[in-house]
């Protein structure tokens, strides 16, 4: 996902309560740093303030970080010179978005609340037992050595 010039993320939104790796190939790269440092926050007031070194690799500077439940993630970048590139004073500006309810997998682990078989997993047993009478009766049935169990009667 890039979603500014010389920032890019491995995945195609940000969505809140997950992890993203950021790459970054901007001026601080090509002015050949050692070491950078992604200096970030969230909201509009920079909230969870942080700051994570980079990895120097081939593609450019690489870390991962956690996001917040908020609407946007702030970045910025700093090398061990205490050179900024922070988007000329702009910062660097993400949205995140929500997760969504319908793929979050939420289970009651109650006593009381007993857990529903799959209908899948219910007609395969069905079909099994099935299976198992005909291949176990019909032969006898046809063949005539079929007897029914009568009681003794005294």
């Amino acid at each position: 996902m890039e979603l500014v010039k010389n920032i890019f993320f491995n995945t195609d939104k940000l969505i809140e309560n997950n992890t993203v790796k950021i790459s970054y190939t901007g001026k601080l790269f090509q002015d050949d740093s050692e070491e950078v440092f992604a200096h970030y926050g969230f909201g509009n007031n920079w909230d969870n303030l942080n700051e994570v070194k980079m990895e120097k690799t081939e593609l450019g500077f690489q870390a991962e970080i956690e996001l917040n439940s908020s609407d946007t993630l702030n970045l910025c970048f700093r090398n061990s010179n205490n050179e900024w590139d922070n988007n000329d004073g702009q910062n660097y500006i993400f949205p995140i978005e929500k997760a969504e309810m319908s793929l979050v997998v939420t289970e009651n682990k109650g006593i009381s609340a007993p857990r529903k078989l799959r209908k899948t997993y219910l007609w395969s047993k069905k079909i099994r037992l099935a299976v198992y009478k005909i291949i176990t009766y019909l032969p006898k049935i046809i063949s005539g050595n079929y007897k029914r169990k009568i009681k003794n009667e005294d």
